[in-house]
């Protein structure tokens, strides 16, 4: 979340009310902001570099206000003050227009051609007779800010230029040259310099250094120009020094260039929207003309209002709350979505300053925020399901006790590791592993997903060498193997691993230690049945001193004494046995266990153990008939009579589930539709039985009826005859033909689907170099690091000690773009202030 920070006395005048820091922390939470640290320049000095530096800083009390990632709107003091009083009724949403000039000529905007291979769009707007003060106008360029690094990305999709029009001649021209052939004086600079010198001279500037690769390697620069020749601007960089705005400025040009059009109107909306109240017509922006290579012209800013309809049902049934339509057309008010009722409808109106409004959820969103989150009554859900622990996990938990109680540590290492790791070290070729490859390492330690889990154990010992012998080591995770068949095209495996590292080899004690799991496995050690050991080769281990682990037949491990060269690879010096073996064959089915009606059943790995199969068979077979206690299963009146009966009970008989539950389940021919809601609940409920459905109690009484027998064609009985007819048969013929039509749809629809992009979330510890260093301007170059792929997050001082502090900051980085290693490198180079950088955090987002 973006955190603004504001003046508090500003922004009280700006209200019209002062508040207390108590009154204003509530204020923000109903609005749905967070009021997030009260602070002052000379504080923030005082806290980061000593008093003695803090002595001439300003005492002005600062509000830091963290924002919603998508309101836009709140980015600067005058969006801030004007929503809040439009939230306390204090004010009306204004509404913004677009005026043409007073002289009838535009400005316009020229785009030529050359800039569709950097930057091909661009808009254009002019804020006229604008009045500045020193606060607006820091208040408008810390608005450029803001938006740069929020929806800009950096200024790598939009890059602002604002400039005195007063300076500048019309029309403009929008371009691409090549770096030789731009020359200009660029802002706060005192003499020209090239397109390339500027790239040379920027290179150590904090500031600017970051956004010079978005154009650095392309063969030309975007530059715009007046009718006079003078540069306005080389965007996404640097604007021109001749047309920089000041406190003197009257006609502000506001552009904006773009790889992104859509992006590019939301930013120039944003800006004009926000300082137009300080014009001489309030609220009001003239518009420019902007003429597309193609020779269409195209009047900006667009300042779009658009009208959306939704009912007063839906935010009722959503939010939880039971409000009239009227009372919610208010609610909607007040967050600047000027509601109107008509009937049960409301139409809201979406002005220009709320691009984040996309869809009836994000309307509905408001409503619940203006009608306060506290003030919704807490309600216990009409349904409600019982939670079942995935078999695998519940095995290894209680191997995990059991192992722990032999004398055995846990480890806990990566998923991802090297080549080396499970190839070169253990004797093995990559080819060989069938190893899961990462498209894009960022380090050379995270090449490919894990095949075994016997590297992470071995460089554990090798980190802890100097603990006292012998060290005992197990894991339980899962290893990642290619498999075909999988759409991913590939899939987990749970496995465990143990190593026994001494003196002496101490196989068996890792013997003993198979003996152990195979005991609380309840496996007998017998052939055939059981389980047992035989001799086998492995490059890993020494010749001779290798034996494959046998399953019912089945070949689920091997353990024995590492080879020499394998412990020499892990810089080891004394013997090591080891034991890794696969426990999910143990659980009798699959570990992809049928969670839901949703898992396709052809995507079960089917284990040849004889158990599996058998119950397999068991649990799919169904009675032939549908006949009930509460009427006939296949039929809408029966349905509706079982989901009456579960409107007040978890199960058919008494407090747990029995036989009654599963014969009940069978008779039902297809999983209910989802306006049972009881019935829904009680089926995917029972559903989870299915592997252990023959060991629940018998039911007590029958609750199936047997199928009538048939009728022969002679008995013309008065209750057979069907004086209507039936299209029972047509309708279900029907019904299998839209379920064909949808599989073959949602099929379509999965395979166009983009993947997930794997992001973690990382905390990093910055300490500086002593207890003198600026540590603003530490976080400053901190964060000035741009990369593709990596967004800052929250920061905070943490004491070290003898007065130093350290910088603690979070980002979320996408992992095929953004390595450790290389943020790492990027801190460190500001060597003036960074003494050194440690990952204090990493998780998986």
């Amino acid at each position: 979340m973006p955190t603004v920070g504001v003046k508090r006395d500003l922004l009280f005048k700006a209200l019209g009310k002062t508040y207390s820091d108590e009154e204003f922390d509530e204020l923000c939470f109903e609005f749905g902001l967070e009021l997030d640290e009260i602070t002052s320049e000379k504080e923030i000095i005082s806290r980061e570099q000593g008093n003695s530096k803090a002595s001439s800083a300003s005492d002005v009390i600062l509000y830091k206000i963290d924002v919603p990632a998508n309101r836009y709107d709140l980015l600067c003091l005058e969006g801030l003050a004007r929503g809040l009083q439009v939230f306390k009724n204090k004010l009306d949403a204004p509404r913004y227009r677009r005026v043409s000039p007073v002289s009838g000529d535009r400005q316009r905007l020229i785009i030529t051609k050359e800039t569709a291979a950097v930057r091909p769009h661009a808009v254009a707007a002019v804020l006229r007779n604008i009045t500045f003060t020193q606060e607006r106008y820091d208040s408008f360029i810390e608005l450029q800010e803001k938006l740069h690094q929020n929806i800009c990305r950096k200024r790598s999709l939009v890059a602002i230029g604002t400039h005195d029009l007063d300076t500048i001649s019309g029309p403009f021209t929008f371009t691409a040259k090549r770096p030789g052939d731009i020359s200009f004086r660029p802002l706060n600079q005192t003499k020209e310099y090239t397109a390339t010198q500027l790239m040379s001279l920027y290179k150590t500037d904090s500031h600017l250094k970051h956004y010079l690769p978005i154009i650095e390697d392309k063969p030309v620069y975007p530059i715009i120009y007046d009718s006079n020749g003078v540069v306005l601007s080389m965007p996404p960089i640097i604007n021109g020094d001749h047309s920089k705005i000041s406190l003197q400025t009257k006609n502000v040009f506001i552009e904006c260039t773009a790889t992104d059009l859509t992006k590019a109107k939301i930013v120039l909306d944003m800006m004009v929207t926000m300082f137009s109240e300080y014009c001489l017509q309030p609220f009001t922006v003239e518009e420019a003309e902007v003429v597309c290579p193609d020779g269409r012209t195209i009047i900006y800013p667009e300042l779009a209002y658009r009208k959306e309809k939704l009912s007063a049902e839906f935010i009722n049934r959503k939010v939880g709350i039971n409000e009239s339509a009227e009372s919610i057309a208010q609610l909607l008010t007040r967050m600047c979505l000027l509601s109107q009722t008509t009937g049960d409808e409301l139409e809201v109106e979406i002005p220009p300053t709320r691009p984040d409004v996309i869809h009836a959820c994000d309307i509905m969103e408001d409503a619940a925020v203006a009608y306060g989150f506290n003030n919704i009554t807490r309600t216990i859900p009409r349904t409600y399901t019982v939670a079942n622990q995935l078999p695998l996990n519940k095995l290894t938990e209680l191997l995990r006790q059991d192992l722990a109680a032999a004398g055995f540590t846990e480890a806990l290492n990566f998923a991802l590791c090297s080549q080396e790791d499970i190839a070169d070290k253990l004797g093995k070729r990559i080819s060989e592993t069938g190893a899961v490859h990462i498209s894009n390492p960022k380090t050379a330690d995270f090449q490919v997903a894990r095949t075994t889990l016997l590297p992470g154990l071995l460089k554990t010992i090798a980190a802890n060498r100097k603990m006292p012998l012998p060290l005992k080591l197990f894991e339980i995770s899962d290893v990642v193997l290619k498999d075909q068949n999988k759409d991913v095209g590939a899939r987990n495996s749970r496995r465990f691993s143990a190593v026994y590292y001494n003196k002496t080899p101490g196989f068996e004690v890792i013997h003993g230690l198979l003996d152990r799991t195979m005991q609380l496995l309840e496996v007998k050690a017998v052939r055939g049945g059981g389980y047992h050991i035989q001799a086998a080769d492995d490059s890993t281990f020494f010749p001779g001193r290798c034996a494959e682990i046998f399953v019912c037949g089945k070949s689920v491990g091997r353990l024995g004494v590492l080879h020499p060269d394998v412990i020499s690879h892990f810089e080891l010096t004394m013997p090591c046995s080891a034991l890794e073996m696969d426990i999910e064959p143990f659980l009798g089915h699959t570990a992809e266990t049928f969670l839901t009606h949703d898992v396709p059943m052809q995507e079960a790995v089917q284990h040849q153990f004889v158990k599996c199969v058998a119950s397999q068979q068991t649990l799919l077979s169904h009675p032939l008939s549908t006949k009930t206690l509460f009427g006939d299963m296949s039929t809408q009146v029966g349905l509706k009579a079982l989901d009456d009966f579960l409107a007040d009970r978890s199960y058919i008989e008494g407090f747990e589930a029995s036989q009654a539950d599963t014969a009940v389940f069978d008779a039902i021919p297809s999983p209910p539709p989802q306006t049972f809601c009881h019935l829904r609940r009680w089926y995917n409920h029972i559903k989870s039985f299915q592997l252990e459905r023959t060991r629940l109690p018998s039911a007590k009484a029958q609750f199936v009826l047997p199928e009538a027998p048939p009728t022969s064609k002679n008995d013309t009985s008065e209750d057979e005859i069907d004086l209507f007819g039936s299209d029972d048969d047509e309708e279900s013929v029907e019904a299998a033909r839209v379920r064909e039509q949808r599989l073959l749809e949602y099929a379509a629809k999965k395979s166009k689907k983009s993947p997930l992009i794997a992001k973690s979330s990382i905390l990093l510890d910055v300490k500086p170099w002593d207890d003198e260093t600026d540590m603003a301007k530490l976080e400053e170059c901190v964060r000035s690091i741009g990369m593709d792929g990596l967004l800052w997050g929250q920061s905070k001082l943490v004491p070290v000690g003898y007065g130093i502090r350290k910088l603690q900051i979070g980002c979320v980085v996408e992992d095929d773009k953004v390595g450790t290693d290389l943020l790492e490198e990027a801190i460190t180079a500001f060597e003036e202030y960074v003494q050194s950088v440690d990952v204090a955090a990493f998780n998986k987002v």
